[in-house]
């Protein structure tokens, strides 16, 4: 096990490292670059997540403070659908 505490390393690469059950507490990740990486059954808690951007991720499961996030994408796409379809009845009527 290697423990670090009030440790600064800055500009690191990890590759090909298992982290399985591994905690992180205060820890600065900000600009933090993630490929290939899981995250499958991890807990995030009094986690800041402003300008983060998530592309082409397997979201089975996941949620966010209870709320399923694939329900979340289903409302929005079809809430989405269907304010596109309104508009574009409405610029032809």
């Amino acid at each position: 096990m290697i423990k670090l505490n009030n440790a600064t390393i800055k500009n690191s690469e990890f590759t090909d490292i298992d982290l399985s059950c591994s905690r992180f507490e205060d820890v600065n990740l900000k600009q933090a670059s993630y490929t290939d990486v899981s995250l499958k059954d991890s807990i995030f808690e009094d986690v800041d997540l402003s300008n983060v951007s998530v592309s082409n991720a397997k979201l089975d499961g996941m949620t966010i403070e209870g709320v399923s996030v694939q329900a979340l994408f289903a409302a929005y796409h079809a809430q989405t659908n269907g304010s596109e379809g309104n508009e574009e009845a409405s610029d032809h009527s």
